[in-house]
C-alpha cells in the first residue's frame, strides 16, 4: 500500500495492515469532552504521546482563558497517529494532537490538519528558537511547516540519544553500545523505524560499516542494510525486548531489566525518580534532533469560540510558565522565556528548581550545536521503511 502517494482511508488503512496505535481507548474518555461546556467554559482535548502533561496541572490556564484541557494518549509511530485520526475516529474527538513533529505531508494532503494563524499566536513573536532552529530553509522547518506554510506550534526541542546504568556499563558514549556483544540480552529499542532505525543507521555511517549518504532519508537499499543489521543482531539475542510505551521503557530501566536503551530522555527522569541511576549519552556520533509540534485537527464543525479556546491553548504551550514546567519534569528546552520565568518566580519554582531549568535549556542547545541527524518523520520512502520495520520485527 502506497500511504505516501495517496489520500488515506479507513479501508487503505486496515487493508495495508497497519494496527491501531496506542490510546485508541482513550478516545471513550475524550468522547465529546471538546465540545462540552466546562463550569466555566470550554474544555480543549488534546492527545499527547506522553510527554505534554504539565503534572495534571492546567490551572493557570484555567485561570487565564476560564476553559479546561482535556489530555488524551496518542502513539508516536507515524502509522499510529495517522489510524486515530483517520480509522479510530481521532478527527471527530481531537482538538490538538501534541506529537513529534515533521508528519505535515500526510497530514495536510489528507485535511486532517489545519494551517496556523500565527498571528493568533502572542508568544509566538516572543520565541526567537522559531527563527533559530525551524525557520524555512532549515531542516528544522520539516518539523513545523509544509510547502511554504506552517502547520505546528513548537513546543518542544530536543536531541536524542539512548540510555544506561553505569554500574552496569560503566561510561557509554557511542550508539555502539546498543550493539555491542557486553550487553547482549540487555539492550533495548524503540519500536519506531523513525528512531531507532535512524540512530542505527546514524551510527553505520559513522563507523564506517555501511555507505549511507543520509541517515535521515535513506534510499531503499540503504533501508535495507540497516534492516539486515538489525535482524542480524536480533538473532544473535541483542535485544532484550522492542518497547513501545513510555511506561514501558521506564520500567525495564528501574527494574534493570535492560543495561541500554535507545529511548527518551524524559523516561531518565522518571526512571530516576523511581530511584534508578540512569544516564542519558552524549554519543561521539552526535544527536537525534527534532521539536515536538501541537497541530490543531480539521474539524469541520469547530465553532469560532472553539477554535479560540484551541489558539488559547496552542498560545499558553509557548508561554514561560508551560516552558518551564515541562522543561523540569521532561527534560526538554522549550522556550527563550522559560529559564527567566522560573528564576523571577520564586513562589512558583524554587532556587533549585531554577538553576535546573536554566542547566536543561543550556544543555539542549549545546546538543543542537554538536548536531547529528534530524529525525525525518515522513522520509521520501516511508513505503520501504514501513515495509522493512515489519521484516526486522518479523525475523
Amino acid at each position: 500500500m502506497n500511504i505516501a502517494g495517496r489520500r488515506l482511508t479507513r479501508r487503505a488503512l486496515l487493508e495495508g495492515g497497519l494496527a491501531l496505535g496506542a490510546g485508541t481507548a482513550a478516545l471513550a474518555h475524550g468522547g465529546l469532552a471538546s465540545r462540552l461546556l466546562a463550569a466555566e467554559g470550554l474544555t480543549v482535548t488534546m492527545a499527547d504521546v506522553g510527554v505534554g502533561d504539565p503534572a495534571g496541572d492546567w490551572s493557570k490556564f484555567t485561570a487565564q482563558t476560564g476553559n479546561d484541557v482535556n489530555l488524551v494518549s496518542i502513539g508516536n509511530a507515524p502509522s499510529a497517529i495517522l489510524n486515530q485520526l483517520v480509522a479510530g475516529g481521532g478527527q471527530s474527538t481531537f482538538d490538538v494532537i501534541n506529537i513529534v513533529g515533521g508528519m505535515q505531508k500526510p497530514l495536510v494532503e489528507n485535511d486532517l490538519i489545519v494551517e496556523l494563524d500565527v498571528s493568533r499566536l502572542p508568544n509566538w513573536q516572543r520565541n526567537d528558537f522559531i527563527q533559530e532552529y525551524l525557520s524555512q530553509g532549515t531542516p528544522g522547518f520539516q518539523f513545523i511547516g509544509y510547502e511554504g506554510d506552517i502547520y505546528g506550534v513548537p513546543t518542544v526541542l530536543q536531541g536524542d540519544s539512548f540510555a544506561y546504568l553505569p554500574e552496569k556499563t560503566g561510561e557509554l558514549g557511542s550508539y555502539g553500545a546498543l550493539f555491542d556483544p557486553k550487553w547482549r540480552g540487555f539492550v533495548s529499542i524503540e519500536d519506531n523505524y523513525t528512531t531507532a532505525g535512524q540512530k542505527t543507521a546514524l551510527y553505520l555511517k559513522r563507523s564506517g560499516q555501511a555507505d549511507i549518504a543520509d541517515p535521515s532519508d535513506m534510499t531503499p537499499s540503504e533501508i535495507a542494510t540497516v534492516i539486515d543489521f538489525l535482524i542480524e543482531k536480533k538473532k544473535e539475542g541483542q535485544f532484550r525486548v522492542i518497547w513501545s510505551s513510555f511506561e514501558q521503557a521506564v520500567n525495564l530501566l528501574v527494574s534493570k531489566e535492560v543495561y541500554v536503551m535507545d529511548c527518551w530522555e524524559p523516561m531518565v527522569f522518571v526512571a530516576r525518580g523511581k530511584g534508578a541511576n540512569a544516564r542519558y549519552a552524549a554519543p561521539e556520533e552526535g544527536y537525534l534532533l527534532w521539536a515536538m509540534a501541537a497541530y490543531i485537527v480539521n474539524d469541520p464543525d469547530r465553532s469560532q469560540q472553539e477554535t479560540q479556546a484551541v489558539y488559547d491553548l496552542l498560545d499558553f504551550m509557548l508561554g514561560p510558565w508551560y516552558g518551564a514546567k515541562i522543561t523540569l519534569l521532561r527534560g526538554y528546552m522549550t522556550n527563550p522565556q522559560a529559564p527567566g520565568y522560573a528564576a523571577d518566580h520564586p513562589s512558583e519554582f524554587s532556587e533549585e528548581e531554577a538553576a535546573r531549568i536554566r542547566e536543561i535549556h543550556d544543555g539542549v542547545r549545546e546538543k543542537f550545536a554538536a548536531g547529528g541527524t534530524w529525525q525525518n518523520r515522513w522520509p521520501k520512502h516511508v513505503q520501504e521503511y514501513e515495509e522493512q520495520w515489519q521484516r526486522f520485527k518479523a525475523a
